[in-house]
Order: C-alpha cells, then sequence, then structure tokens
C-alpha cells in the first residue's frame, strides 16, 4: 500500500505543518481552517439574527415615531418627542451588527399626574414596533423572601406576551407603572430592609442595566419544580412611569433657594408659577422625593407629562384613531344603532372631568355614567338612532350621583 503524505484538502498544507489534521472520508481539514471556518458561521449568523431582527421590528425614524404616536395620544409633544428619539437608539442599537464601540442603552423615565397618558404611549409605541409588551405594578414588587412578587416576575409577565419566545421577548419593552410608590420612605437609609422601598430598587438595579436572568415561566413560589428559562435583559427597553405626587414640593424648595439674591434672582427669572413644575425636574428632585442615586443612573431618558386642560380632554373624547366617542359609536353600531353625541354633552362630560381631577380616565367614567342606561336597553329593540343631548346628560350623571349617595347612605 502506498504510503502517502497527508494534507489539508482547503489550504494545502502538510500534515507536520499543522497542529491538527482532522480525517475525513475523502478529505482532511486542519486546526487553521477550521477556526476560519469557523469566524464565517458566526459572522453569517450573526447577519441573519439581524436580518431577522430587522424584519420583525417596524422601525421608523423619530419624526415617523411621533407621528404614529400623535394618532392616539393628543398633546405631550415634549414627552413624545423625547420617548421617540429614545426608542430609535435604543432598537438601531439592537438592530445594526456589533462594532467596536458599546452604545448602551437609554431606559426611560416618565413622570406625571394619573391619567395623563404614561401607559397609553408605552402601548402605543409597543403596537408601532411589533415588539412584546409587559406592563407591571410596581407596589405589588418586593425584595426576594418576603410575600409578594419578586423582581423577576416582570420578565416572566414578558415573556408570557412573547407567547414565550425567548429572542422576541429579550428585545421587548417592559413598562413599570407606579414606580414612585417604591421610593425610600425617608432620607435615612435603614439599617432592616424595606420590604416595599429601597429594597425593591436595589433589586431592579441590574435588571434594568442588563443582566442574564433565570426567569420562571408559570411565576416564582407557587411553582418551584419548574425549569427556568434564561433571559438576557441587556436588549429590553425599560420605561418607568410615576406620579410622584408630592414631587412639586421638592422642586419649588430647589427653585427657591436659587432665586435668593440679586444674582441668583437672574437665575430664577425663567421661572413662571403658572408653568408646570414637573418641566424644572432634574434628577436631584426623585433622589430628594425617595430614589436611589443608583436606579436613577439606570434610567437616564427624563420626561414629564403637562396636565390635561379642558381642551386637551375634549380633544382626547374626539380626536385620536381610538377616540372614545368612537368607541361607543363602533359599539351602537355593533347593534345596528347610529349613535351621536351634541357638543353641549361633550362639554359638559368635560367640564365634570376637569372637576373630578381624574384626567383622560375620567372621561371613560363619565361616558359610562351617562350611556349605561342606553347600552342597557336598547339592544333588542326596533330603536336605530340614539342622540345624547346636555340635558340628557346631566340627567344620568345627576342620577348617578344619587345613586351613589344612596349606596353610602
Amino acid at each position: 500500500m502506498e504510503n502517502k503524505e497527508l494534507t489539508c484538502s482547503f489550504c494545502g498544507k502538510k500534515k507536520d505543518d499543522t497542529n491538527l489534521l482532522i480525517a475525513g472520508l475523502d478529505a482532511h481539514i486542519c486546526d487553521r481552517c477550521i477556526e476560519q471556518a469557523n469566524g464565517i458561521i458566526l459572522e453569517e449568523s450573526t447577519h441573519k439574527v439581524v436580518e431577522a431582527n430587522r424584519e420583525d421590528i417596524s422601525l421608523g425614524n423619530p419624526k415617523q415615531i411621533k407621528a404614529f404616536l400623535d394618532d392616539y395620544v393628543i398633546g405631550q409633544d415634549y414627552t413624545k418627542k423625547v420617548l421617540s428619539v429614545a426608542v430609535y437608539n435604543h432598537y438601531k442599537r439592537l438592530l445594526q451588527p456589533k462594532s467596536g464601540v458599546e452604545i448602551q442603552k437609554s431606559n426611560v423615565l416618565m413622570v406625571g399626574e394619573t391619567g395623563t397618558g404614561k401607559t397609553l404611549i408605552a402601548k402605543t409605541i409597543a403596537k408601532m414596533l411589533n415588539v412584546p409588551l409587559a406592563i407591571v405594578d410596581a407596589t405589588v414588587l418586593t425584595e426576594a423572601g418576603y410575600v409578594g412578587e419578586d423582581v423577576e416576575s416582570i420578565l416572566t409577565r414578558l415573556l408570557q406576551a412573547a407567547d414565550y419566545d425567548q429572542s422576541k421577548a429579550e428585545k421587548g419593552i417592559v413598562f413599570i407603572d407606579e414606580i414612585d410608590k417604591i421610593a425610600r420612605k425617608s432620607d435615612n437609609p435603614s439599617i432592616t430592609r424595606d420590604v416595599s422601598g429601597e429594597g425593591v430598587q436595589q433589586a431592579l438595579l441590574k435588571l434594568l442595566e442588563g443582566t442574564e436572568v433565570n426567569v420562571p415561566p408559570k411565576g416564582g413560589r407557587k411553582h418551584p419544580d419548574q425549569k427556568f428559562i434564561e433571559i438576557n435583559t441587556e436588549h429590553i427597553l425599560f420605561v418607568a412611569g410615576g406620579a410622584f405626587d408630592g414631587i412639586e414640593k421638592h422642586i419649588s424648595k430647589r427653585l427657591n433657594m436659587q432665586s435668593v439674591g440679586y444674582s441668583a434672582a437672574k437665575k430664577g427669572d425663567h421661572y413662571s408659577g403658572s408653568n408646570n413644575l414637573l418641566s424644572y425636574m432634574v434628577p436631584s428632585d426623585l433622589k430628594a422625593f425617595g430614589l436611589i442615586p443608583e436606579i436613577i443612573g439606570r434610567l437616564p431618558v427624563l420626561t414629564h407629562m403637562d396636565s390635561l386642560d379642558a381642551k386637551a380632554l375634549r380633544a382626547i373624547l374626539t380626536q385620536p384613531k381610538n377616540a372614545i366617542i368612537k368607541q361607543y359609536k363602533a359599539l351602537f353600531a355593533l347593534d345596528e344603532i347610529e349613535f351621536s353625541i351634541s357638543d353641549g354633552a361633550l362639554d359638559f362630560i368635560v367640564e365634570k372631568a376637569v372637576e373630578y381631577k381624574l384626567g383622560a380616565r375620567g372621561l371613560r367614567s363619565l361616558c359610562e355614567a351617562v350611556l349605561t342606561d342606553a347600552m342597557f336597553e336598547l339592544p333588542g329593540t326596533e330603536e336605530k338612532e340614539f342622540r345624547v343631548s346636555k340635558t340628557y346628560a346631566i340627567n344620568k350623571l345627576n342620577k348617578s350621583k344619587l345613586q351613589a349617595l344612596k349606596a353610602v347612605s
């Protein structure tokens, strides 16, 4: 048998010139060629993942994102602009191949009164981008070991929203509502663990920054034998929101301090008491309120929501694509009833919403009070038209108030 010298079938190197030569049926390959082939496979697979992400996520530029938000959210132009840029930069960073510069993600913190549209903005952006969204309430979160939900349960919600598709969940959005409720209760940190305050903030730090977390797909302690799913939070965008009731005191205190003396007063001349105090908010105000510096640093994009005046509330009733009145028209249309409401009735509902100070949610409650009787009685009848006048709205609201008073007494 002829003793033929073995060589690499790809580069032609002799066996003595290689560290390792692997033999196949009709060919051989050296360790150097294996390394190069592995590099090509990794590069191609990364390229395919990026292309797949591009197909999954429909990312427009910041102006297009804001234009989409304008169709659903009335007012709040500053917040929509800030959030459009933050979301665009986050997903642009995610969709680009890895380079020498590592771009960190920019989580968002929105501060505003209840009913100003914080949750609606987060929902609308997730709808546009076609990414899973998990909305969680920070008030139920506790440190591990206490009764309540662990911080990792946030990712369980996201996994469920992504139909347990791990890759989709790892590029989703988490909206943490009521984050102000986990603020430290006093300026002096306690030597004991805080069940619902600073301890939860500490537990959130790694999650917000980016880490690999073992997530129980069905929740934490109730199913201890279940297998965990490892989720990397590096590419998950966290949007936190809260009313931060009382933060205006910290803001006004800081502004007044700047306005002591002649030279300092010139610095504070830009402030007008008629403006929204939240527009002057800085990270130090959040620290004074009770958020720890570490979590403020991990929520670098800070924005505020303006209070809704009568004009904005009136627009919310009729203008957005999913406006409240449009929803009721669609509901009545399902029963083949043409629904309409007079301008006087709309103005009255807005007037009451401003009085109750419940924001956009107050509009829905008032509309329900006005229309519940009609939605109960009209389906199944021969009525084909239903018009709400101002007098009708006043009578129905007065009736609902009377019923509420009777229930209390």
